[in-house]
């Protein structure tokens, strides 16, 4: 779904241990962010189930070593092999905050490249095209399909001589059917241990990714913290207030909405109403909903109906700003009168998570320091609170 899904099971939450002897550091003023705050996981009582502490939705110092510790360390997807489907073919992209490249060789090998030049640093390619060689726009400084170094102005002339130090820096790259990730790590674990069985979860669901044709991405920009959009996805607690269309369709009670989750991957599972009530026809080969990320902001949806697939990533800009995709597929002959309603059904389930999450941001921007922090539904909200665990162990 284009913004948000759902829940159910036992509470795994996070419990803060404070140390009476050790200061919490003011990050504003310049101290060494040290994760004081943070804890072990542990299963709690409810009335422990605390969030992380709401200036982390705010603080720059915050953000910063998320990128270092979460975002560089992930596995995250970043387009379309049929993006680069010939060689000499690119596209930029990103993963967390760093510009990457992809990019299909002359022998048709598709590579993912750090898209800044060994020179002075400028980004190397904007946009997509094809190309023989990747030539950056400052000083001309020109790059083989396979990264290395081949030309620039004056290299030699000025005692050059060590073009093969200088390629441009290559990253991990794995596929899943037509789906591209890059790891920034280059000690990253394969994807296939990243993406644990949630392929065989699509399959059994009567979707082959590799059958499927893209239809659209959807891009927008919203002014929240990245762990609250996340967060906004991983619970359905609050879908039958806040999305009555959705709930109209989608069974959302709590017996009914199923919560999984397993290391970096949290799913939830939602059936259809008995009587539908909604603007959406779920009927078809798809028989629920599953809805999952995978850690730390890959969005994936099936919706139930016919064959259909949306991914992709949630992405931190700034603090309080976030970038987010979605790539849409379809069956090869999907009917264009359900395409067009059930883009309509997620559009509608977006403006409503825009509305709820910059709601959010603003209250946790003011309650930072008056509250400092909030509390998890033990059953509802548990797939959150595994999420903010993993934060806090990756940033410990």
């Amino acid at each position: 779904m284009g913004a948000l899904p759902p829940r159910s099971g036992r509470l795994q939450g996070i419990s803060r241990v404070r140390n009476p002897h050790k200061r919490i550091p003011d990050f504003r003023s310049g101290e060494h962010f040290d994760l004081a705050l943070t804890s072990r996981v542990a299963t709690v009582a409810a009335v422990d189930t605390r969030t992380v502490p709401w200036s982390w939705y705010t603080d720059p110092a915050v953000l910063q070593l998320e990128q270092e510790r979460i975002f560089q360390r992930s596995w995250q997807y970043v387009g379309r092999k049929d993006e680069v489907a010939e060689s000499g073919s690119f596209v930029a992209t990103r993963v967390g905050d760093l510009p990457v490249v992809l990019v299909r060789d002359e022998e048709g090998t598709l590579r993912a490249f750090l898209n800044v030049c060994r020179h002075r640093g400028s980004l190397v390619c904007e946009g997509s095209g094809k190309r023989a060689t990747l030539q950056c726009p400052y000083h001309a400084w020109t790059y083989g399909l396979d990264g290395k170094l081949v030309a620039a102005p004056r290299f030699s002339r000025e005692g050059g001589d060590n073009a093969e130090e200088l390629r441009l820096l290559q990253l991990p790259l794995d596929t899943w059917g037509p789906l591209v990730f890059v790891n920034p790590d280059p000690e990253a674990g394969p994807l296939s241990a990243h993406l644990g069985d949630i392929p065989e979860r699509i399959q059994a669901a009567g979707i082959d990714l590799d059958a499927l044709r893209f239809l659209q991405r959807a891009e927008s920009e919203l002014d929240a913290n990245w762990k609250i959009s996340a967060e906004n996805f991983l619970e359905c607690y609050h879908c039958a207030v806040a999305h009555p269309g959705f709930s109209a369709v989608m069974d959302v009670s709590p017996d009914a909405y199923l919560l999984e989750m397993q290391d970096g991957r949290m799913t939830q599972y939602s059936p259809t109403r008995p009587e539908q009530r909604g603007d959406y026809d779920p009927s078809g080969e798809v028989e629920r909903g599953q809805f999952h990320l995978l850690f730390p902001g890959t969005v994936i949806n099936v919706m139930p109906g016919r064959p259909n697939f949306s991914i992709g990533p949630i992405l931190p800009i700034a603090p309080e700003r976030t970038y987010r995709f979605l790539d849409y597929f379809v069956a090869e002959d999907a009917d264009p009168a359900w395409i067009e309603e059930s883009l309509a059904f997620d559009a509608q389930v977006g403006t409503e998570d825009r509305v709820l999450v910059e709601r959010v941001q603003a209250g946790v921007r003011a309650g930072a320091g008056l509250i400092g922090e909030g509390r998890l539904m033990p059953e509802s909200e548990r797939l959150v609170a595994h999420f903010q665990s993993l934060v806090v162990d990756a940033l410990a």
